[in-house]
């Protein structure tokens, strides 16, 4: 066969001239025997000669071959080294092997395939049973991976999970306060809320001013709705019931009236009068993640309300000299409400607001801050824009009044800060 070589340990036959010397030294008188006997028992298929007898030329090459091949099982055994000796290999089994390795289904030349050898240099450590192919095609996710379609598979933050950026799970009540007015507690209300809004919490704003506002900030006009704040805090309705949706998806708003500013002198003789707003609450808080507190800018008896109410204090500070001197002030009454009303209340949040950067003083008033305040204080600061000021002209927060301005950029980097996120 063509492309076909004799084992290592199979000799080339010999040419017909040279056939009887090399069967002769090769084969013993029991090789001769074996093959007389042989030749004898075949005789009658051998061919004969015209005169009838036994064709004497053809008997001498079967027997030539018959030699040569029993020659080709004797001399292995005499032509190996010592440990082939020992233990012989069966006389075909190196035949097949090099004839699987050498012969070419195209009948091409016998050279081996340096491709194949690659092949099967690079798969040594394969399994013999073909399951490579399906090995690679179906490779194990990685971690990252995993954790990956984890996080887009995830839903919506609105679940009640622990931030990081105070430690307080969800839901969480922050009242917005400071006793000094004009320092950007309604803005920061409004704004704040409605960025949290947008990243997927539930926010309920709270206006608790009787300026009304937040509610008009909003966009929720006092002929539009029957039930106030005034109504849950002296009439005991439910908070339920005064809540109003705003124009922003996950937005409400609890709306406040005129009406409150004689709650301060009607709740003194009321019973339990510091818990009111805190009992409305609770029927309401497992439907929010964010409730945040517009508070009067005073300490009166509803900012009392308010703090009893919260687990948590936010603070706006105008980057002026006078928002500091009120300070003190604010933080001795959320000791006093702490220590004989709301035992886990604490001011978490301290937000820099109407900053100006183009005054020694703001930087001044923020460096001040931050030292005695540490990691209280937001790293946002809120800047001193004209769009902030329109927008609740229109009835809308800063996002969706003028989305790319500094200050809705400001206030969703904020909401990030506040609940948890990267800024």
């Amino acid at each position: 066969m063509r492309g076909r070589r004799r084992g290592r340990n199979r000799p080339f036959p010999p040419s017909p001239s040279s056939t009887e010397p090399a069967t002769a030294d090769a084969v013993g008188a029991q090789g001769a025997v074996r093959l007389l006997d042989s030749s004898e028992a075949g005789g009658g298929s051998s061919k004969e000669d015209p005169d009838g007898g036994a064709g004497t030329a053809t008997e001498e090459t079967e027997e030539d071959t018959s030699e040569v091949e029993s020659a080709s099982t004797t001399v292995p055994a005499e032509a190996t080294r010592a440990a082939d000796a020992e233990v012989p290999s069966p006389p075909g089994l190196d035949e097949s092997k090099d004839a699987d390795v050498t012969e070419e289904p195209s009948g091409g030349s016998a050279l081996p395939d340096v491709a194949a050898t690659e092949e099967g240099a690079a798969s040594e450590s394969a399994p013999a049973d073909g399951t490579t192919e399906e090995i690679a095609s179906e490779p194990t996710p990685p971690l990252a991976a995993e954790a990956e379609e984890k996080a887009e598979d995830a839903p919506a933050p609105t679940g009640r999970q622990p931030q990081a950026a105070s430690g307080n799970p969800l839901p969480r009540v922050l009242a917005v306060a400071n006793q000094k007015g004009g320092v950007g507690k309604t803005t920061t209300s409004v704004n704040l809320g409605a960025a949290l809004a947008e990243l997927g919490f539930r926010v309920l704003v709270i206006d608790l001013d009787p300026q009304g506002n937040a509610t008009t900030g909003l966009g929720i006009d006092a002929r539009n709705f029957e039930l106030s704040m005034y109504d849950v805090l002296m009439r005991d309705s439910s908070l339920e019931d005064c809540v109003e949706p705003t124009s922003m998806k996950n937005l409400f708003v609890a709306p406040a009236t005129i009406a409150l500013a004689g709650a301060e002198i009607e709740l003194v003789p009321a019973f339990s009068r510091e818990l009111k707003l805190k009992r409305a609450i609770e029927s309401v808080i497992d439907d929010f993640d964010f409730v945040l507190i517009d508070c009067p800018p005073s300490l009166g008896l509803i900012t009392v309300n308010a703090l009893a109410a919260a687990d948590e204090v936010l603070v706006p500070i105008q980057c002026e000299y006078y928002a500091l001197e009120g300070l003190s002030q604010l933080m001795r009454n959320v000791h006093l409400v702490a220590s004989n009303l709301n035992p886990r209340l604490d001011i978490s949040t301290i937000v820099l607001t109407m900053y100006d950067a183009r005054t020694k003083l703001a930087d001044q008033v923020a460096t001040e801050v931050r030292e005695h305040f540490g990691n209280k204080v937001c790293r946002i600061v809120i800047p001193r824009t004209v769009r902030l000021s329109e927008a609740p002209s229109f009835g809308q927060p800063i996002t969706a009044f003028d989305p790319a301005s500094r200050g809705a950029i400001a206030y969703r980097e904020l909401a990030k800060e506040v609940s948890g996120g990267t800024s």
